[in-house]
């Protein structure tokens, strides 16, 4: 495959990138980036049918803006692949224990086929009570009495990829989802602890999703830590600096340069104090109560049926005049406006029908190398 030539400026369509890059970018026609995807992940040994949709998640990720888990993602995988970190042919697949109940277990594959069964599968069985009744989770945790309520472990995946695209999907039916991951300290060390200069945690993410207004579901999809960490991997490949003070060095002094994180730096806590909590907190329930952590990380997901409290017009009803309290407030100095959360990536697919896909040229030509083996 043949870089495209048509160039633009960085940020013309990447409007939402935290890269500062020293080139142009290019821009592929999502069909083409998907062959080439799929190629990458066929050369991997993945089966047809996960290379497809992982390609499929990295590209709806890129159209939708959030280019630190877009398709630059897919030459980690390969790595993770061939290093054996992941396993290219495993299948997730969903296990009922006498205690705890339903668990999707990734059997050390990459992650976003398994979150998508967990999300999928906790969701059902919020809303559906022949499942729920018939599942080892309602029979060990006292949901076929107290339907509407559901919690799913993931354990023993890779990469799950971006997670605002599962928890939309559960809250487009009717769902309050809430996805929790972390445990992976020992493997991931990334994050200065608030007060201190060396990695010790995960991003430990958190994901909210939730049926909002009249635009579609509300969701809040964040790192614990200021950055995620495939800012800087997307830094590193695209050649690119990132935002001032998002890092540190080994030293502890404030970085931009992605090389000082890689050469024993850290990011730091999101908030200070507070994006720290949260860490600690996702570090406790998905290590010291979901049990020891491989691959990755662990993963909590819970969904509540909205529908138990409010029928579904009325909630949306009620959505649609807070959010469109929030657009509508003066946006202050340098903003065009306010967003609300979720809107900004149906909005950003939805301004580019020709599904044009915005490359640093960089990023584009290491994928196209890694294509060639």
């Amino acid at each position: 495959m043949t870089q495209d030539p048509n160039s633009i400026d960085s940020n013309s369509v990447a409007s939402h990138s935290k890269l500062t890059l020293h080139s142009d970018r290019v821009m592929i026609p999502a069909p083409q980036v998907q062959t080439l995807l799929e190629h990458i992940l066929h050369q991997a040994g993945c089966a047809p049918e996960t290379a497809r949709e992982v390609a499929e998640h990295l590209i709806d990720t890129e159209l939708s803006g959030v280019e630190s888990h877009g398709v630059m993602r897919v030459m980690q995988y390969a790595d993770q692949f061939k290093a054996g970190v992941m396993d290219a042919k495993a299948t997730a697949v969903i296990r009922s224990d006498p205690r705890s109940g339903d668990a999707v277990d990734g059997c050390g594959g990459i992650g976003i086929p398994a979150m998508r069964l967990a999300v999928d599968h906790c969701v059902a069985l919020a809303r559906n009570a022949e499942l729920a009744k018939n599942s080892g989770l309602a029979k060990n945790s006292g949901l076929a009495k107290n339907l509407g309520l559901a919690a799913v472990p993931v354990r023993h995946v890779g990469h799950t990829g971006r997670l605002g695209a599962y928890a939309e999907r559960g809250a487009a039916e009717g769902c309050l989802v809430i996805i929790i991951g972390g445990g992976g300290r020992q493997n991931w060390r990334q994050v200065a602890p608030y007060g201190g200069r060396k990695a010790l945690l995960p991003t430990n993410p958190y994901c909210f999703g939730i049926p909002g207004g009249d635009q579609g579901p509300v969701v809040v999809d964040f790192a614990t830590s200021i950055l995620a960490g495939g800012w800087l991997y997307a830094a590193r490949a695209a050649g690119a600096k990132v935002p001032h003070g998002a890092i540190i060095n080994r030293e502890g002094a404030p970085s931009d340069d992605p090389a000082d994180y890689f050469n024993g730096g850290a990011i730091l806590p999101k908030g200070g104090a507070m994006g720290y909590g949260l860490a600690v907190m996702a570090e406790l329930i998905c290590e010291a109560m979901l049990g020891p952590v491989t691959t990755e990380v662990n993963w909590l997901v819970m969904a509540l049926d909205t529908t138990r409290y409010r029928e579904p017009h009325v909630m949306r009803s009620v959505a649609e005049e807070i959010l469109a309290e929030l657009r509508e407030c003066p946006p202050a100095q340098g903003f065009a406006r306010v967003e609300v959360p979720g809107e900004r990536e149906r909005n950003h697919r939805a301004a580019n029908p020709q599904r044009l896909i915005a490359l640093p040229a960089r990023t584009w030509t290491a994928i196209q190398d890694k294509a060639k083996g």
